[in-house]
């Protein structure tokens, strides 16, 4: 009988776990029971859960270009706002007809590459989406604790906490995912109208006291073309400058995140839900478009109307210029109205970063044998975020600035990869006016990331450590479940059927073979051997196994196997797999439970040394087969009355 403790532990397990086994089957793809495509969210609801990440970038972007593009950042926004629209827009419309579960780029770059190459390209790709939403998370609660810590009307002990008030917020977004997500996007639809509302608002009283204060267009005019001279020369510093805005972009890889929450037509199926991908264009059109609004409106009236000392660090509009105009020009009720929803906003931008990192990690880390089982879960995975945004808040001492280099490096280095994927799969289908386009679009993005990385090569640099980080986690990961039976499922032919039913009737025999040339002498030979090698009587029989490795990178996969006889007398069973041991061991515990018998595999010993065998094992699924088939077995049953028997001579 369980102790309360140990029924409390069972219950705290079952609570963290809830929901793995069907995530399991989902990502499992031709085994999971299909879903009815067209249920979801209409796509406006769905493209408010994706804009507290992409809208709430209005409470810093305003500053972060007046700092970048100073006078000039209202021209540096329209070129962002064409890049937005002529450039991420169509590139994003086409990731979601390509990759319409959520995957996005990555998805289809993954299948351009196989083998280890292949899985190592996805896991850098990975880390730059870790430090995409992550930085999301952390940077987006970093300014929403500004908002809060610099209002007049909050209590004096918050002043000057901003790191505790920080991690004060990513724990309470980590506790929202923890009880559920599933009231996420009516939480979501609230907050987008009433922050766009409020920032409406504020854009007609700045454009009515811009209009109002005529001196104030023309002393920027004076300044602009004192500055610049030419409208070439102005439009060229803001092409410099635009990569440092590219904090703009945010929201489209986000957007192709949360795909799966979009509401598709009845006639909609798994492989083609057109509804779904209908809906997400729509809501990314509509995002791009409200955005580019909002993106030269704000650039312009916080340009002429805050003196530029104030978006200083340490100056009143530093990371909340639209709020200090709220509260210059409406009050300081309006004022603090404006903060608590822009700090509502910006904590929540956090929910659709990690709603992201939920769709994208456990879809491939467990997949590729990379990460724990429980990686498969989401409370789990949840803490596990919250753990390491708590890690890099700390690290950047909560600072907005401080951030904003690593954030638009991640965001630029996804655009990348969507830019390429979808030209890549333009030439594919012979399109070569898009293919063209997207290639245009992808050298623009391409010299964005490079301006970025060479100016705020942090950026980079702490992409680069989450990447090293992934990668190397990944690769424990694997080394640790190395021994773990990974095949999600045996299928016999007919024939091997029957192989199987004619040799449970007496003991069970197998020869593991590598073939060769697969002629009379190498059976007769082979059988020979282990007769010799194990004292076999001559009237028990054999049935052979033999395994081919097809990509030795895939970790987890069905397992077919086919039946055959050769030379008119041998019967041999043929597999496919990524392990060899894996494989084996699969095959005798299905013989085992179908024939109610303990089957007996033989072996030869492999030549050379033990350790190369181990790494040749562990990444080309072969090496030293019959030890590492023992293991398997071992771990996959532990009675070992129940377990089949390996034989190695």
């Amino acid at each position: 009988m369980a102790t309360p403790a140990q029924a409390r532990t069972s219950r705290l397990r079952a609570w963290m776990l809830e929901g793995l086994s069907d995530m399991a089957r989902h990502q499992k793809g031709a085994q999971a029971e299909p879903e009815p495509a067209h249920k979801g969210q209409r796509w406006w609801r769905v493209m408010c859960l994706t804009g507290v990440d992409y809208f709430s970038t209005l409470g810093y972007q305003p500053g972060i270009a007046a700092l970048a593009a100073g006078l000039l950042s209202p021209i540096a926004t329209i070129v962002l706002v064409i890049v937005t629209l002529a450039g991420a827009l169509p590139v994003y419309r086409r990731v979601a007809e390509e990759s319409p579960h959520g995957q996005g780029s990555i998805a289809m770059l993954e299948r351009l590459l196989s083998f280890w190459k292949g899985k190592l390209f996805v896991l850098t790709l990975l880390g730059f989406a870790a430090t995409d939403f992550l930085i999301t998370i952390t940077l987006s609660a970093a300014d929403s604790s500004i908002h809060l810590v610099e209002n007049p009307h909050v209590p004096g002990f918050l002043h000057g906490q901003q790191m505790l008030v920080t991690l004060l917020l990513i724990a309470l977004l980590g506790a929202v995912f923890l009880k559920g997500f599933l009231e996420a996007i009516g939480v979501a639809v609230a907050l987008v109208g009433a922050y766009l509302a409020l920032n409406v608002v504020v854009v007609v009283v700045g454009l009515w006291h811009v209009a109002t204060e005529a001196h104030v267009v023309t002393d920027w005019s004076t300044a602009l073309t004192t500055e610049h001279g030419n409208v070439l020369a102005m439009i060229g510093v803001a092409l410099i400058v635009f990569p440092k805005l590219a904090l703009g972009l945010s929201g489209f890889e986000t957007g192709v995140a949360v795909m799966p929450h979009v509401e598709g037509s009845p006639g909609d199926t798994q492989e083609k839900p057109a509804g779904r991908i209908r809906g997400t264009k729509k809501l990314l059109t509509t995002a791009a478009l409200i955005m580019s609004v909002f993106l030269i409106s704000t650039s312009f009236i916080t340009t002429l109307l805050i003196p530029a000392k104030e978006f200083e660090p340490g100056g009143e509009a530093n990371g909340r210029a639209l709020a200090y105009l709220a509260h210059q020009y409406l009050g300081g009720a309006f004022g603090t109205v404006y903060d608590v929803a822009t700090i509502a906003i910006l904590w929540f931008a956090g929910a659709s970063a990690m709603a992201g990192l939920l769709n994208l990690m456990p879809q491939y880390l467990p997949r590729y044998g990379m990460a724990p089982h429980w990686a498969r879960a989401v409370r789990p995975m949840v803490i596990t975020f919250t753990l390491v945004a708590f890690l890099v808040t700390w690290i950047f001492n909560a600072d907005v600035d401080a951030q904003g280099g690593a954030y638009a490096t991640g965001v630029l280095v996804l655009i990348c990869s969507a830019s390429i994927a979808v030209t890549i799969a333009a030439s594919r289908a012979g399109q070569r006016g898009w293919t063209i386009s997207f290639a245009v679009i992808s050298a623009v993005f391409l010299y964005t990331t490079a301006l970025n990385v060479i100016e705020r090569p942090d950026g980079v640099k702490i992409g680069a450590c989450f990447i090293a980080g992934i990668i190397i986690l990944s690769l424990a990961s694997r080394l640790a479940r190395a021994f773990e039976l990974r095949v999600t499922g045996v299928t016999l032919d007919d024939m091997a059927e029957r192989f199987v039913r004619d040799i449970s009737h007496r003991r069970i025999r197998f020869i593991a073979n590598e073939p060769d040339q697969r002629d009379v002498a190498e059976y007769r030979d082979k059988i020979h051997q282990i007769r010799a090698d194990n004292d076999i009587p001559p009237e028990d029989d054999f049935v052979f196994v033999e395994v081919t490795v097809g990509d030795p990178s895939e970790f987890e996969a069905g397992l077919n196997v086919r039946g055959e006889v050769l030379h008119g007398r041998y019967r041999v069973l043929t597999l496919e797999s990524s392990s060899i041991p894996n494989a084996l061991a699969a095959l005798l515990l299905h013989v085992r439970d179908v024939s109610g018998q303990r089957p007996h595999i033989y072996f030869e010993w492999t030549e050379g040394n033990p350790f190369a065998n181990f790494l040749r094992f562990f990444l080309f699924g072969q090496g030293e087969v019959a030890p590492v088939t023992r293991e398997v077995l071992r771990e996959a049953e532990p009675d070992r009355s129940r377990r089949p028997r390996v034989h190695v001579g």
